[in-house]
């Protein structure tokens, strides 16, 4: 299992935009063979940052998700919404039953 946290800094006039598309977004991801949990977090003192914590079956599964239209319409959408660039650190899941996703 590959966690993926990415990090994400909006303009503070488009934050509700960004959350209408991000939650589209991750509506169709959660769809996805290779996706096994997607989730979208907003910072409680901070509502213009975000992480998406994205849980992936493979290594392979990030590249098929980046190929899917719903991830292409995302990107396109959010990136003038952003204060600056976005960020993703990889994780290895290491819990010794991960079967719990």
């Amino acid at each position: 299992m590959l966690i993926v946290l990415v990090q994400v800094h909006v303009k503070p006039e488009s934050v509700e935009a960004f959350k209408i598309a991000t939650h589209e977004n991750a509506s169709h991801s959660r769809l996805e063979p290779g996706i096994a949990r997607f989730d979208v977090l907003q910072q409680a003192d901070d509502p213009t940052r975000f992480v998406l914590v994205e849980a992936y079956r493979s290594s392979t599964a990030p590249a098929a998700h980046k190929e899917t239209a719903h991830y292409r319409a995302w990107r396109d959408a959010v990136e003038p919404m952003m204060a600056e660039s976005r960020r993703s650190t990889k994780y290895n899941n290491v819990s010794p039953d991960d079967a719990s996703y």
